[in-house]
C-alpha cells in the first residue's frame, strides 16, 4: 500500500507540474489576490475530486463512450476557455491600479466565490480531465480492494494533494507580489495567460 502510495503521489506530481489552462487561471487569479487564487485552487480541486469519484461511478466511461456527449462537452470546455482568455486580454488592455484595486479588495469576499466558481466550471467543462480520470486513477487501485471506496480515497488524495502543490503558486505570486503589480509587468502577464487560455480553448475546439 505505501509503495502505491508513493507511486501515485509520483504520478500526480507530473500531472501538477505540467502546465494547462488551470495553472493558467490559478495564476492569473493571484495576481488579484491570494484569496482568489486560492479560491481558484480549491475550485479546480473540487472538480478533479468530482471527476474522481464519477470515474469511480462509471459516469466518464459513458462520457467516453458518446462521442456526442463528449463533443458537446468539448465545444463547452473551448467557449469556457476562449471567454476567459478575451476576458484576460481585454482587462490587460484597460490596465488596473488605482481605484480598480480598491473596488476589488472591497469587493474581495464576492470575488472570491466567484474565482471558486470560475476555478470549478474550467475544470469541469474540460472533457480531457474525465477520461484522464477514468484512465489514472485505476491503475493505484490495490488488488482485492474494493473499487469504489479506493476510488473516491485516490480522488481526495489527488485533490488534496493538488491543493499543497498549487498552493505554492499562489504563494509565490503573493511574495512576488510587489513586482508582478507593476502596471507594465502585471499587464504583459495578463496578455500572456489570457493568450494561452485562448489558444487552448481553439485547441480544444478544433480537435477530434
Amino acid at each position: 500500500m505505501l509503495t502505491t502510495l508513493i507511486a501515485f503521489l509520483g504520478a500526480c506530481t507530473l500531472i501538477a507540474a505540467s502546465p494547462g489552462p488551470g495553472t493558467m487561471l490559478i495564476i492569473r487569479k493571484s495576481l488579484q489576490s491570494r484569496r482568489a487564487g486560492f479560491m481558484t485552487v480549491l475550485g479546480n480541486e473540487s472538480g478533479v475530486f468530482i471527476w474522481g469519484v464519477s470515474a469511480g461511478l462509471g459516469l466518464t466511461a459513458l462520457l467516453a463512450a458518446s462521442q456526442l456527449a463528449y463533443d458537446l462537452l468539448r465545444i463547452v470546455g473551448a467557449v469556457v476557455l476562449v471567454t476567459f482568455g478575451v476576458r484576460t486580454l481585454l482587462e490587460a488592455r484597460r490596465g488596473g491600479g488605482g481605484l480598480g484595486e480598491s473596488v476589488a479588495a472591497a469587493q474581495e469576499p464576492s470575488s472570491s466565490w466567484a474565482a471558486y466558481r470560475t476555478g470549478l466550471l474550467l475544470n469541469l467543462a474540460n472533457p480531457k480531465a474525465a477520461v484522464f480520470a477514468m484512465s489514472f486513477l485505476p491503475q493505484f487501485v490495490p488488488d482485492g480492494v474494493p473499487h469504489l471506496p479506493a476510488m473516491v480515497a485516490l480522488a481526495a488524495i489527488w485533490a488534496v494533494f493538488e491543493v499543497g502543490y498549487y498552493g505554492l503558486y499562489v504563494w509565490f505570486v503573493g511574495r512576488m507580489r510587489a513586482v508582478f503589480s507593476r502596471a507594465q509587468v502585471r499587464k504583459r502577464l495578463e496578455q500572456v495567460s489570457g493568450g494561452v487560455l485562448v489558444a487552448l480553448g481553439v485547441r480544444m475546439a478544433v480537435e477530434g
